[in-house]
């Protein structure tokens, strides 16, 4: 298991030249699983259904999440290596020590942290779901409208199937990222109305979109969060794509997936079973990354 995440506001510490590549190396050592892959497919012309995701979705780099940047508690000693890695305008020698130059903070940057802040915060305040059972994936596929993945995954019932299922069950989507591929025909059968210009009112913390998430929210708070919290909020956000493909309408058994067959009351029973344990992650991860921005802004 991965070190608890050290508090924004922990005391201060001074990383040595031996201390910061020795986590630098680990950090890309944890990473590396999913970014080489990740290169050697792209170089092939081939792609992942379940963990490009995180590469194509979310607009951070295989390279920029290998590179690893301290914790905001953590200060590098100014050491030739040093020098030449974490350089101005994100960091500045003083005494001796390389830290984060909160000075460095532009308006736009600050302003953007302003807006994480405030979804952050938002949606911990709203009240957890678990009943969705992941049929957005379901109701996207509706009536034979844009099957994503058809050219790699087939889908693993027959589109009469799909189409019984997502008119028998409830459909309840809290978040517009997801809803807004829903088939056109699929899209009234939701429960909650969403729209783009309040895309982030309906946010709540037992969505799985809304804690993958937070791996979007980690990096674009980047450097100010430091490569340990971004290196949890990307081991959530894979672990719940992994989820979220399982439970869906596609057969990706080729691709060492074992469906969660969410048409079957079992299958919905481990559906919520593994989607609460995974919101008790996203809470601390969100806890954490609200202490990190907070303390930047504030900081600036």
């Amino acid at each position: 298991m991965p070190e608890p995440i050290a508090s924004a506001r922990s005391a201060s510490i001074v990383l040595s030249t031996a201390e910061w590549q020795a986590r630098a190396s680990a950090h890309l050592e944890r990473v590396r699983p999913y970014t080489q892959p990740r290169r050697e497919r792209r170089a092939r012309g081939e792609s992942h259904p379940v963990h490009d995701f995180l590469f194509q979705y979310y607009s951070y780099s295989a390279g920029k999440l290998e590179t690893w940047h301290p914790a905001p508690h953590e200060g590098i000693a100014a050491s030739t290596e040093a020098r030449e890695r974490f350089r101005a305008p994100v960091y500045r020698v003083e005494s001796g020590v390389i830290r984060r130059d909160v000075g460095a903070l532009t308006a736009s940057k600050r302003e953007l942290l302003g807006e994480v802040l405030q979804i952050l915060r938002a949606t911990r305040e709203r009240t957890a779901h678990f009943g969705c059972h992941g049929m957005h994936e379901w109701a996207m596929v509706y009536g034979g409208h844009d099957v994503r993945h058809a050219g790699v995954a087939p889908l693993r019932l027959p589109q009469a199937e799909i189409d019984a299922l997502v008119e028998s069950r409830p459909v309840a989507c809290s978040h517009f990222d997801a809803f807004r591929f829903f088939a056109p025909a699929a899209k009234p059968m939701n429960r909650l109305p969403l729209a783009w210009a309040t895309r982030y009112d309906a946010e709540q913390p037992g969505c799985i979109h809304a804690n993958m998430d937070l791996y979007r929210w980690a990096y674009s708070s980047m450097p100010w969060v430091g490569s340990d919290l971004l290196a949890e909020c990307f081991a959530l956000a894979m672990a719940l794509r992994d989820l979220d493909m399982e439970a869906g309408p596609y057969d990706l058994r080729a691709f060492g997936v074992t469906p969660v067959p969410i048409e079957t009351p079992a299958g919905r029973d481990e559906y919520q079973r593994r989607q609460r344990a995974l919101a008790v992650r996203a809470d601390q991860l969100r806890a954490s990354l609200i202490d990190v921005v907070a303390l930047a802004i504030a900081s600036s």
